[in-house]
């Protein structure tokens, strides 16, 4: 494959990733409407921001420990459940000041995207283990089925990537800076022509966050629960 054709299948292996509805979308789109276009840019760099970290640590090694700890992804699971839960608080809130306009989203205070993105992305352990499998993959010689890593069966098979080029990597993070970037663009250019979008969006990502949340939270509950059994049966047999 060719750099400029490694490139490109970067780019799409990128946005295919990154463009998905999940609670990361939910935190841009929020940020995007109520308050602007560099708002939703900041929360955009906050999810890329964390992907980054993620990918340093796997090379090195450091995250290959939660295969090996179910109760360390437990607590993660849980962590990330309780803060889809408190930023989706903030979203429903949102929505009521959303009526009185942009302007008056953005005098209530400086955007959080940035660090809410972030804090979601770093208590994720299911963004750890997709570059302690697939990101760390994209370096080593091979084949990737793009559209079926990214959930999309309709369009599985129809772009496989060959890995092992560093220049597929960087079209890889090309891709997820190209949609943190035009995605709260086309939201604001939206959002200018039909002004009631910005209360709708902030109530649909209040529904996603919790949605995301409570999923969370039941996959913690699964994971922890058997543990602290075990314990407690421990407990009792000693």
């Amino acid at each position: 494959m060719s750099a400029l054709a490694s490139l490109l299948a970067g780019v799409v292996f990128g946005l295919a990733l990154a463009a998905p509805p999940g609670p990361m979308n939910a935190v841009i789109a929020e940020e995007s409407v109520l308050r602007g276009w560099s708002a939703g840019f900041r929360a955009g760099l906050g999810a890329a921001t964390a992907d980054g970290i993620f990918f340093l640590l796997a090379l090195v090694g450091v995250v290959g420990f939660l295969d090996r700890a179910p109760l360390v992804r437990g607590v993660m699971v849980g962590a990330g459940g309780v803060l889809m839960l408190y930023y989706a608080y903030g979203a429903a809130r949102a929505v009521r000041g959303s009526f009185l306009g942009v302007e008056a989203a953005v005098e209530e205070g400086e955007s959080a995207g940035f660090r809410k993105a972030l804090a979601l992305a770093l208590a994720n352990p299911y963004q750890v283990l997709f570059w302690l499998t697939v990101g760390v993959g994209l370096l080593e010689p091979g084949r990737i089925d793009v559209f079926a890593v990214a959930e999309v069966p309709a369009l599985a098979g129809g772009l496989i990537v060959e890995t092992g080029s560093p220049t597929l990597l960087v079209g890889f993070f090309a891709g997820i800076g190209l949609w943190i970037t035009a995605f709260p663009g086309a939201l604001v250019a939206a959002r200018r022509r039909v002004e009631a979008l910005a209360p709708a969006v902030a109530a649909l990502s209040a529904l996603l966050l919790a949605g995301f949340g409570v999923v969370f939270l039941a996959d913690a509950a699964g994971t922890l629960g058997p543990l602290a059994e075990a314990a407690f049966a421990d407990l009792a047999s000693g």
